[in-house]
């Protein structure tokens, strides 16, 4: 459980072995976290807890929110008007052209 939770419920999913980046943690670590995160969704929404949806949260950095420099994974329950959100930056709006969508997605492949 979390010790600070956004809503009643939120709960951590937190790998045994220390990673403090995603790209630190063994895949099938990663891979791990959010088939116990998709079980743990699930559970909530069962539980009697207030829980109409559900967001998983994982910050990878601290441009990324990511306080504690340990890898986890946010379960978080959500209710009509619990007034959790992440804001958009001023050009959500605007959408790229297509050949800049195209050339970040090429130098993303390149490195996989």
């Amino acid at each position: 459980m979390d010790i600070q939770p956004v809503n009643p419920g939120h709960i951590l999913v937190i790998p045994n072995h220390h990673a403090t980046y995603l790209a630190d943690l063994d895949e099938e670590v990663g891979a791990h976290m959010f088939r116990v995160a998709h079980r743990i969704a699930a559970a909530l929404r069962e539980s009697g807890v207030n829980c109409e949806g559900v967001n998983l949260f994982l910050a990878d950095g601290e441009a990324a929110m990511q306080e504690v420099l340990h890898v986890h994974l946010h379960v978080l329950p959500r209710f009509e008007g619990d007034d959790f959100g992440l804001k958009f930056g001023p050009d959500y709006g605007k959408r790229p052209d297509r050949s800049e969508l195209d050339r970040i997605a090429a130098d993303v492949k390149r490195q996989l």
